[in-house]
């Protein structure tokens, strides 16, 4: 069911029967949310016409200290044509017709249940976001440009430009669903990298730069900041994770 393979000159996982390609992200500890350090700097830069609320802070603290155990992430979020090995009717109004391009779903319970994947918890996200950084993006505290934004993933050149240190592409593009509730900050929560839950509360999307092209010149870059989280919207990109294949935990 696994192959080792490569892609853009590093290792990678690809699931045999669906063909989508995974990344290992290690186990490591990190500090989740947007710290104060990080704020000062987000106030620093010189074209931030509208920065991050007070209620937009607070659902980003207080930041603590997660560790997350070592798994298998997608290296970029389902393509249209990925979703239809498992749903073979499925259409995409926001893809033009386009099976390169990012999946949007309306509600996507049905794929969840039928992907032998599942959703990152966004303690997870948050961790393959950062990659091991502690600046406010994965390539330092210069906010990210359009160029940085993808939601196509059939140009090998450009996927490989926007990887992380973990190899995974274009982090923060499109509006990737979490397996969390949406709750309120961080207070109480586990610090182990488990998805929290809560009742009548819509789950967590992290990312979403490309839903929001072409950039107004305003704040849609802090989308891209792997702190970045908010309630689910009206579509989800899927970028699933999986355990790492037996013979390698």
């Amino acid at each position: 069911m696994w192959e080792k393979t490569s892609a853009g000159g590093r290792p990678a996982w690809r699931h045999t029967p669906s063909g989508v390609l995974f990344r290992e992200v290690p186990a490591g500890t990190f500090r989740m949310g947007l710290s104060e350090a990080e704020e000062a700097t987000l106030a620093g830069i010189e074209f931030q016409e509208s920065g991050l609320t007070a209620h937009d802070l607070a659902q980003m603290r207080p930041v603590r200290e997660v560790s997350v155990g070592a798994f298998l992430m997608a290296r970029h979020p389902l393509t249209v044509a990925q979703v239809r090995h498992w749903l073979p009717d499925f259409t995409d109004d926001y893809s033009d017709g386009d099976e390169v391009r990012v999946a949007r779903l309306d509600w996507p319970s049905e794929l969840i249940d039928l992907m032998p994947f599942r959703l990152p918890t966004e303690a997870e996200w948050e961790y393959a976001a950062r990659a091991g950084t502690s600046t406010l993006w994965h390539r330092g505290d210069t906010p990210p440009t359009e160029d940085d934004v993808l939601d196509a993933f059939g140009d090998e050149p450009a996927t490989v430009a926007s990887e992380n240190a973990f190899g995974l592409a274009a982090m923060g593009s499109t509006g990737d669903l979490c397996a969390d509730a949406y709750l309120d900050g961080y207070a109480g929560a586990p610090a182990d990298a488990r998805a929290r839950t809560g009742e009548d509360s819509d789950r967590v999307m992290r990312g979403g730069a490309a839903d929001i092209y072409p950039w107004q010149g305003v704040d849609e870059w802090l989308m891209m900041l792997p702190s970045t989280r908010y309630e689910c919207g009206e579509f989800a990109s899927i970028r699933p994770v999986a355990d790492l294949p037996a013979d390698d935990r």
